[in-house]
């Protein structure tokens, strides 16, 4: 179930991040985020994380031109942007939507990975928060 953009205003990104979602280990090839990618035409953002420690995020853009597989896909992985789960919930929403990939990994102030923020197609709400 999605929330509504619009009754978010009062809200944090913590009331509306998606708690269910998959990390790829910060060790994973070019090749393991391909594949993680191929496995859902939803997939929009892979997240990488040690110990559930943020370590990057990538979209299946940024792989283009890749040439090596088995290439550590962490050197192609962005550090940021990401936003704090007590952020306003209309900053996770404007910094989500200011990409294609329509996500922004949420990460507290000790670099824990604690979900994600994913707008849906119609970018009239946040995927995965009741």
């Amino acid at each position: 179930m999605a929330r509504h953009v619009d009754d978010a205003a009062e809200l944090t990104v913590a009331d509306v991040v998606h708690k269910h979602f998959n990390v790829l280990a910060a060790g994973a090839t070019v090749a393991d985020v391909r594949a993680w990618f191929a496995a859902s035409p939803h997939r929009r953002m892979a997240l990488l994380a040690e110990e559930g420690r943020y370590a990057g995020s990538l979209t299946l853009n940024d792989l283009d031109g890749v040439a090596d597989p088995q290439a550590p896909a962490a050197g192609y992985a962005h550090d940021g942007p990401t936003v704090s789960p007590d952020a306003p919930a209309q900053l996770g929403y404007s910094t989500a939507t200011s990409t294609d990939a329509r996500r922004v990994p949420v990460v507290d102030a000790d670099g824990t990975l604690l979900g994600i923020v994913a707008i849906t197609a119609d970018m009239a709400g946040f995927c995965g928060a009741a």
